[in-house]
């Protein structure tokens, strides 16, 4: 049995090293910067990628099953054509990271899926433009600490908001907006999509829509991040169906935990090891570690080259 996983270890790290851009979702070589800034260490292109390292937002690194046990199904659903029964589990999304400074790698079936769905982890693009997005679920004080920061670096974001986000916070959700930052949709109740049936969908994710417009009379951003990063076929396309882009993340940690916050430096070194261009970088505003560390962050990725952008 040993000698059977040492062989499967090898045939996978050997196919990992093999693969030429970990390009994500783009058929192309991943687009990549010298990072000559504050904070980001000269790359040795001839290192490979960790080909076991995985992101999940809500499950650890010791309950993670086989990656082939994670994968969507190659089938996909094209928005606008009836709808089959929600499933009886989620898929949870994940990547792969890397050192290079590159796009993580997601599996090919994945990719189609999200393609075909209006759904994006990173945005293909020709310069350095990153994207900075915070979810927003509850207040712990430190959000209004954010906006000062965003405004003082003269940094435009993308904040995903729950119903009892719009509730309890209506002054910071209005000042998001009257500061041009985006508010995307993390539905009204924060539930798991992937198992919910469409009329559930519907309601999570119209429901908070007509709060956000009922409390600042403008339309909610079309851009939705499904609660926990749990997903299925049929949430995706519900969502696309509702006019509105899901919106996963390529750059992500455990910092959603306020009592485990793991302090500003690694905050700081976490983002800088593994931005790329075209980021769609994750941070939980319930962080004080991602608080005290966002001056610095956004300072030392512009001294990098890199460009603070909002979705399209």
């Amino acid at each position: 049995m040993k000698k059977i996983l040492s062989r499967s270890l090898f045939s996978i790290v050997l196919l990992l090293v093999l693969l030429p851009s970990l390009g994500g979702c783009s058929r192309e070589e991943s687009v990549s910067v010298t990072v000559t800034g504050p904070g980001l260490p000269t790359v040795d292109k001839s290192e490979a990628p960790d080909p076991i390292e995985t992101e999940l937002p809500v499950i650890s690194e010791t309950e993670l099953p086989a990656v082939n046990e994670m994968e969507p199904p190659a089938g996909t659903i094209t928005p606008g054509l009836p709808q089959p029964e929600p499933p009886s589990s989620s898929y949870s999304w994940y990547f792969q990271r890397n050192n290079l400074h590159q796009v993580p790698f997601v599996a090919e079936s994945t990719c189609r899926l999200l393609e075909d769905n209006n759904a994006f982890y990173y945005r293909e693009i020709s310069g350095s433009q990153i994207y900075l997005t915070f979810d927003e679920g509850y207040e712990l004080g430190y959000t209004g600490q954010i906006l000062d920061i965003l405004q003082a670096n003269d940094v435009k974001a993308i904040f995903f908001i729950t119903g009892h986000y719009i509730n309890s916070q209506p002054e910071l959700v209005i000042r998001m907006k009257q500061e041009g930052h985006l508010v995307g949709n993390h539905t009204v109740n924060h539930p798991d999509l992937g198992i919910a049936d469409l009329n559930t969908i519907t309601a999570e994710i119209t429901g908070l829509e007509n709060k956000f417009t009922a409390l600042t009379g403008l339309p909610m951003d079309k851009y939705m991040r499904p609660p926990m990063g749990l997903y299925s076929e049929s949430s995706l396309a519900a969502t696309a169906n509702l006019g509105y882009h899901t919106v996963f993340w390529s750059l992500a940690f455990h910092d959603w935990d306020p009592n485990e916050q793991p302090g500003a430096d690694f905050s700081y070194q976490h983002v800088m090891d593994n931005v790329h261009p075209g980021a769609v970088i994750l941070l939980h505003a319930v962080s004080q570690s991602n608080t005290e560390a966002l001056d610095r962050i956004i300072k030392d990725l512009q001294a990098a080259g890199y460009e603070f952008s909002l979705f399209p």
